[in-house]
């Protein structure tokens, strides 16, 4: 029986993500975008007894730009999904992929100590955690 390394969540994930707050416009949170390969934002608690909440960019397809709504027009928190699934940066990659498939999520926060430290995705996991095993 092998011994296969746990890769974990932490070893995945990409550290660098944008944080918006929900009341800014979609055309503001896509004007603060800082990151290229951004799909999704996260979205900032407003309080302590808060959740983060996420904005996809296939949010804004089909609910701004499909309807024919102007950015400038739409708040964020009008189209974001709050209370999104998060994941632990300890869990194993193996648990996290299935946590993705049984919520069909595509990408999810990564939180620590009631923080988001990083955003992770089946393509992270795939291409950065299950490809280097191979």
């Amino acid at each position: 029986m092998s011994h296969k390394e746990v890769v974990r969540v932490r070893d995945v994930m990409k550290a660098k993500f944008d944080m918006v707050d929900g009341m800014a416009t979609v055309s503001d949170a896509l004007a603060e975008m800082k990151h290229v390969e951004t799909k999704s934002l996260i979205v900032d608690k407003r309080h302590d007894d808060d959740e983060y909440g996420m904005l996809l960019i296939s949010d804004i397809a089909r609910k701004v730009l499909a309807v024919d709504k102007a950015p400038e027009r739409v708040n964020v928190y009008e189209v974001m999904a709050k209370p999104v699934i998060n994941v632990d940066p300890a869990m194993d990659i193996r648990y996290c992929a299935r946590l993705f498939d049984r919520f069909q999520l595509s990408r999810a926060p990564v939180v620590e100590a009631g923080k988001v430290v990083g955003i992770v995705s089946f393509t992270d996991m795939v291409l950065r955690g299950f490809c280097k095993n191979v």
